[in-house]
């Protein structure tokens, strides 16, 4: 099975969610499920859910539709949660300490080796067994351990400047919390920017919505 180049995002973004349903379906015994089944649990059509798949590779059998551990599996690999790949988490504020007491990130192809502010107040602290460095120490860890992506929860205004630093120091991708959106300036850098106030907007919108009433 190879992986398509010409997969559409929204396709793409698709696929945690079939992870992590089969996983849900999985925890409750079950070993098979056809896309009718699937597509009514998760809100989708058989035919969207059986055109997202096959972008992929062929899956599931006419008649026995699909076997839940094998076809989660798979979704996995094209994920690439095979591959652990190492994070370092920068601001251990309440937002970074949060994600990181709480989040399980091996799970979600990432572990976890470095955490990092500049208030004195927070350095010094255990988060996760990790200590809380100075970013004096950024560049040094860098070089030593190779992160692979890294986890931005600092103030918008200082987000420039550290990923710039980050970038010279080999990250290849960023987890960006910080509203400020650099995906452009680094093309050959991948950013996936996460807006919690655009999603509470989207559902202020929703809830108008559906509050609008209907005119006869």
């Amino acid at each position: 099975m190879s992986k398509s180049r010409s997969v559409s995002t929204s396709v793409i973004k698709r696929l945690p969610r079939y992870y992590r349903f089969l996983g849900d379906l999985k925890l409750n015994g079950m070993h098979r499920i056809s896309s009718k089944e699937l597509s009514e649990r998760m809100g989708l059509t058989a035919s969207q859910i059986r055109q997202d798949l096959n972008c992929f590779g062929e899956f599931g059998q006419q008649g026995y539709g699909y076997n839940i551990d094998l076809l989660r599996e798979e979704i996995g690999k094209i994920l690439g949660l095979c591959d652990i790949k190492k994070a370092i988490l920068i601001g251990a504020g309440y937002m970074g300490k949060a994600l990181a007491m709480h989040f399980d990130m091996t799970t979600n192809g990432f572990r976890l080796i470095g955490i990092f502010d500049k208030k004195q107040s927070i350095l010094g602290q255990t988060i996760q067994n990790l200590p809380v460095h100075n970013m004096d120490r950024l560049d040094e860890f860098c070089r030593e351990n190779k992160p692979d992506i890294a986890i931005l929860c600092i103030p918008k205004t200082e987000a420039h400047a550290v990923a710039d630093q980050l970038v010279q120091l080999g990250i290849k991708g960023f987890w960006n919390f910080t509203h400020y959106d650099f995906s452009l300036e680094y093309p050959d850098v991948v950013v996936e920017n996460v807006h919690l106030s655009d999603s509470l907007m989207t559902l202020c919108y929703n809830i108008s919505e559906k509050s609008e009433p209907v005119e006869e």
